[in-house]
């Protein structure tokens, strides 16, 4: 299990941004693990809540299977982030800058921030602040 910021948000970028895996992404999470987007309205596709592994795992799958609006890739490339630790040892905190190049080459930027509590090195609690608009 990984230990360390890094280790853990680069799983869950693979896990999720990157491949869209529910069932990945779900694992990452401790057995009650929470899942929060406390910006999108309730009755969204994208998820505001999801509590617990399971819950995590549908919920994120169902999100998965509606196509991406714009059809746009990730551009790995040219997204950055930080991450930052913070005086809680099991606490970190995470600054990206997605950049995405929709089919017709244009490009846009989505800059969001994560928080992320740690238990035994997975996520107990996630905190994923970003622009509604972006996702549904």
């Amino acid at each position: 299990m990984p230990t360390n910021p890094q280790e853990i948000f680069g799983r869950y970028i693979h896990a999720g941004a990157l491949t869209r895996d529910a069932d990945a992404l779900a694992e990452l999470f401790t057995p009650d693990g929470v899942y929060e987007s406390p910006f999108i309205p309730d009755g969204r596709i994208f998820p505001r809540r999801l509590a617990g592994r399971e819950e995590i795992r549908a919920g994120m799958a169902a999100y998965y299977a509606h196509p991406a609006d714009s059809g746009g890739v990730v551009d790995t490339a040219r997204s950055r982030f930080v991450l930052h630790t913070t005086a809680d040892p099991d606490v970190f905190i995470a600054e990206i800058d997605t950049v995405v190049v929709a089919p017709d080459a244009t490009t846009t930027t989505m800059s969001l921030v994560q928080i992320f509590r740690i238990s035994d090195g997975r996520i107990a609690l996630l905190r994923d602040y970003f622009d509604p608009s972006t996702v549904d």
